[in-house]
């Protein structure tokens, strides 16, 4: 299938550093990724096509949870990535976790779907109505589609009085809408869903707080997957890279408080018709 969408490009990169950052990541988001796909209904025999499944966590969560007599389909433009990904599902031992080397403008699968779901990906795309729309010509009747997508704007409020973290948080929207991202991808779902001609989807929103160390670790590791040159605007406003995380974890415990854990996660799914 051809999609005349081209996306904009990964803004932080394919580096093992990145690579390594997207599994932390995972691990983390693993819990409301699984809830929004199983308040979308989708479980044991389904079979799924994962739209930028990068190293393969939102495949292997999804192999699990739909079992051997189901079959998920990962679309990924780096070959890199997915030969991460191969390894992966190839160490849990699962057999029904396969890959397609192709991106949001030519997505190379055979078949129909019981559901099509992503991860972070309709914010790298121009035109994420079209996507969608095209998407979802590859689901059976009665099919689901389902995302999950940040909103930044639904947590810097906050943290907004805390000086650091708010130049952190400032300084990763400003490169991703610099680079052609959409930071606040999560609540345009709704306006995406109903332009691409389907159900307006149910949605909510979670968000993850805390204090220690993993929620500082984790704006860093953003940054600095941002910080080479040509990745968007400069960075230099943070100070050494470096010590970023012993000040942002100073100025955090000093406040006493919590941040977000980078944005809030929105979850948005609809199910199609089935005429």
């Amino acid at each position: 299938m051809t999609i005349e969408n081209a996306d904009v490009g990964y803004a932080l990169g394919y580096t093992a550093e990145e690579h390594s950052r997207l599994v932390r990541q995972a691990a983390l988001l693993a819990p409301c990724t699984e809830r929004l796909f199983r308040a979308a209904g989708i479980g044991p025999g389904d079979r799924i096509l994962d739209l930028g499944s990068g190293s393969g966590d939102v495949s292997l969560l999804l192999g699990q949870l739909v079992g051997p007599a189901g079959a998920v389909v990962g679309v990924e433009r780096s070959a890199s990535s997915i030969a991460r990904a191969e390894a992966r599902v190839a160490a849990a031992g699962l057999r029904n976790v396969s890959f397609s080397e192709s991106d949001a403008a030519g997505i190379n699968v055979s078949g129909t779907f019981d559901a099509v779901v992503g991860r972070f990906i309709l914010m790298y795309l121009p035109e994420p109505a079209r996507t969608l729309r095209h998407l979802a010509a590859l689901l059976r009747p009665h099919g689901v589609v389902a995302f999950l997508e940040p909103s930044w704007a639904a947590v810097r409020g906050l943290s907004a009085h805390l000086p650091l973290y708010s130049a952190c948080a400032t300084a990763i929207v400003e490169t991703f809408r610099a680079r052609g991202v959409n930071p606040e991808m999560g609540t345009a779902m709704h306006g995406a869903f109903v332009d691409a001609g389907l159900p307006a989807p149910v949605m909510n929103i979670e968000i993850l707080l805390g204090a220690d160390v993993e929620f500082t670790r984790a704006l860093c590791d953003i940054l600095q997957s941002l910080a080479p040159e040509g990745q968007g605007l400069s960075l230099r406003v943070l100070g050494d890279l470096s010590t970023l995380g012993n000040r942002l974890q100073d100025e955090l415990q000093a406040s006493r408080e919590v941040i977000a854990w980078l944005a809030g996660h929105v979850g948005a799914w609809c199910r199609m018709p089935t005429t």
